[in-house]
């Protein structure tokens, strides 16, 4: 029997790629230079390896980009000492393990970069994802992205990486990954899960629990978020059976952590209305009272709610149709009409009351309406055939 080598899969090879360019761009190396570095690294790894890889790959990663940067900048005095530096084998020290995510996301969503700039420069060289993956999640063409993502470590040139940065940023970042969409080729939500898994370990901020939280929480629907052929389920239609409860479980677990803290923020907040959704056994049963109290708390977070936070108060005014009937909730989309009115989301919402109210006609031409603004064709399909089935509940009860 011949006995096999291990060999580093393309998991575990990723995993390590935001560790070692942490480690690069922490001892001073610009950040596009250094991850150009790395990725030749990749390639004279996958050149020399496969099989066995080395003891500590990590390590030998880092030591094959070093050397790359040491040999490219001979010339520069400043530089012998670390070329001196990758005869041996480089092991990080114990306090820069743990936080080197942490570090590299801060460098990611350096302030200078836009949003867009952000998600992107985070899912490639923390997430390790491809540019042609990123596109592809995004619907760009792949040229797009790449520009995109040149033009970020452009703007990090010679920018000072070395200062605390600001967790709601990384925050807000990993939110709009994990708002991006779930499923296709590159699961989005799952990459923001990872990450903020590992954000969780390298701070005690309880707004990072409280994201993981909302995230675990929301991902645990998502076989359900889909029926056999491909369409939208809305949350009150969907089959609870096929909730992933152990994923529930340990949202609530990560969401009572945070909570603990006594430091409430938003995503503690959207956490715990998600969980108050996963806890109820079918929709008849969904505690609304204390989701109105937990929105409640949300909106007073602002100053201004209808203009700084519109999206949480159209999300309240739902609550406040279950609890204080229907024509409060519109009511309530009533103040948003100037902010909202031509988003897709209002005209739903109000569609959603107008049901809830037995309005129907009303009912479907809201989402009618719904339906002509949305830019995600499965929302976009979804509400087409709710305006169908609701507009011919109406017929039949006045034909009835």
């Amino acid at each position: 029997m011949v006995e096999t080598s291990p060999v580093l899969d393309e998991g575990a090879l990723r995993a390590l790629v935001p560790r070692v360019l942490a480690g690069l761009v922490r001892r001073g190396e610009d950040f596009d230079v250094a991850e150009d570095a790395l990725q030749m690294a990749l390639l004279e790894a996958l050149r020399v390896w496969p099989e066995p890889p080395p003891q500590n790959p990590r390590a030998w990663l880092t030591t094959v980009a070093t050397r790359r940067l040491v040999d490219e900048r001979r010339s520069v005095a400043a530089r012998h000492r670390r070329e001196e530096t990758t005869h041996a084998e480089p092991r990080p020290k114990d306090t820069e393990e743990g936080d080197d995510t942490l570090f590299l996301l801060f460098c990611c969503c350096h302030p200078d970069l836009t949003p867009a700039s952000q998600v992107a420069l985070t899912l490639r060289a923390v997430g390790g994802l491809t540019t042609r993956e990123i596109a592809d999640a995004f619907f760009v063409p792949e040229a797009t992205m790449a520009q995109r993502i040149s033009r970020a470590k452009r703007t990090l040139h010679g920018a000072r990486l070395g200062r605390p940065g600001d967790v709601a940023v990384v925050l807000r970042v990993l939110y709009l990954i994990y708002s991006a969409g779930h499923g296709g080729r590159v699961d989005l939500a799952g990459q923001a899960i990872r990450l903020a898994r590992q954000l969780t370990l390298a701070t005690e901020e309880p707004e990072a629990r409280g994201l993981l939280a909302l995230m675990l929480l929301g991902h645990a629907r998502l076989p359900a978020r889909y029926d056999a052929e491909g369409r939208l389920v809305p949350l009150d239609r969907q089959d609870r059976g096929r909730w992933d409860i152990r994923q529930i479980a340990e949202g609530v677990r990560v969401l009572q952590s945070a909570l603990g803290a006594e430091r409430v923020g938003r995503y503690q907040i959207e956490a715990a209305i998600a969980a108050l959704h996963d806890d109820a056994a079918s929709v008849d049963e969904t505690d609304w009272p204390q989701i109105l109290a937990w929105y409640d708390d949300l909106v007073a977070l602002t100053d201004d709610p209808v203009r700084q936070d519109p999206a949480a108060v159209l999300a309240r005014s739902v609550a406040v149709g279950h609890v204080l009937g229907a024509a409060a909730g519109l009511r309530e989309t009533d103040r948003l009409r100037e902010v909202l009115g031509e988003r897709h989301r209002w005209h739903a919402v109000r569609g959603y009351l107008h049901e809830l109210g037995g309005d129907l006609l009303a009912a479907a031409t809201a989402y009618a309406d719904a339906a002509g603004r949305a830019t995600n064709i499965a929302e976009r399909d979804h509400l087409v055939r709710q305006a169908s089935l609701v507009r011919r509940r109406a017929e039949g009860a006045i034909s009835g």
